[in-house]
């Protein structure tokens, strides 16, 4: 099966309580559809800075957050995630300010995932700075897992 590294996002959206934003209650929408109908059509991963991230803030929803983690495998933050954190924000693919993002990044690809799931649209799935991520990936030796929201990997609706 394909792999996806589930990005902190995701967990959030997941996990949060209805909202009355338009925006945020699509995404969460699209969220639990994905997680629903097509999370099992995949090998998900996750990384320590995802559970990190997943722990802090309101204990409450923390704690929700955590619980939607349900035993995902954990990929490990090795030496080269951070060396191509560090070029993906030395070589301008993502701002200084973003060093969480650039390891989400690194840590999908240096383990060869092939999506990355995120509602980050700011760093991570950002149009913009997606070309700039793939070569800066590409020259350092590894493939940039494509950058996706789960509205972009719901696949064929029309699968029967």
């Amino acid at each position: 099966m394909k792999t996806v590294y589930v990005e902190t996002s995701i967990l959030s959206y997941l996990a949060a309580r209805p909202t009355r934003d338009l925006l945020a209650a699509a995404r969460q929408q699209m969220t639990r559809e994905w997680w629903d109908t097509r999370r099992e059509g995949f090998d998900l991963y996750i990384s320590p800075l995802v559970d990190q991230e997943a722990r802090r803030g309101d204990p409450e929803a923390a704690r929700r957050r955590i619980g939607a983690l349900g035993g995902l495998p954990t990929l490990e933050i090795v030496e080269e995630a951070y060396a191509l954190a560090a070029a993906l924000i030395a070589e301008g693919a993502l701002p200084r300010t973003a060093k969480h993002d650039a390891t989400h990044i690194a840590l999908a690809s240096v383990h060869g995932m092939d999506y990355l799931l995120t509602w980050n649209c700011r760093h991570i799935d950002n149009a913009e700075t997606k070309p700039i991520v793939r070569s800066v990936c590409a020259a350092h030796g590894y493939s940039c897992p494509e950058i996706c929201t789960p509205e972009e990997l719901m696949g064929d609706q029309d699968e029967g």
